[in-house]
């Protein structure tokens, strides 16, 4: 074989191995890119599962219970057609505080330990506006009530009749 022959076979050789680096070059690239977008994904989902998110953070339901050690509810937080309102239980599953809305107006309602009402603050839309106590049985006892005609006093006996009332 003489010396140009052999330039020739070293050339073929030499672009034949060029291209090899090429292609070889090109999926390492796309290999690396590829392992580069799957970290950055991974890290990014990692991060927002963990709180990462700076975001506003937002719960949307219509209701939400919360239930004690032993399994019971403790506390309802709900919304429904007719208003909204906060029911908290006690250790029994006894409903002693209801903070609710309507279209009443707003009230808040306090429970003795037989679930019988013993004191409520109440508005009721722009008429008036109350504190109402009973006694442990449920009777009324005293109210202090605001309203369109003015402010006022009534007080109950021990059976639920009214003894004062002012004005």
């Amino acid at each position: 074989m003489d010396t140009e022959a052999r330039l020739e076979k070293l050339e073929r050789e030499l672009c034949v191995e060029k291209r090899r680096t090429r292609w070889l070059l090109a999926v390492v690239g796309l290999g690396f890119v590829g392992v580069l977008a799957w970290t950055l994904a991974t890290i990014t989902s990692t991060a927002q599962a963990q709180g990462a998110n700076t975001g506003p953070k937002v719960i949307r339901a219509t209701q939400f219970i919360l239930e004690g050690e032993n399994g019971k509810v403790r506390a309802m937080l709900l919304v429904d057609k007719d208003g909204s309102g906060l029911f908290l239980n006690d250790e029994n599953a006894k409903r002693r505080v209801v903070l609710s809305g309507d279209k009443d107006g707003p009230r808040l309602d306090l429970n003795g330990e037989n679930e019988n009402l013993r004191a409520t603050l109440s508005v009721v839309k722009d008429v008036s506006s109350g504190l109402y106590l009973q006694d442990k049985t449920g009777r009324p006892s005293a109210a202090l009530v605001v309203s369109k005609w003015g402010p006022g006093l009534i007080l109950h006996d021990e059976n639920g009749k009214r003894i004062f009332s002012q004005p």
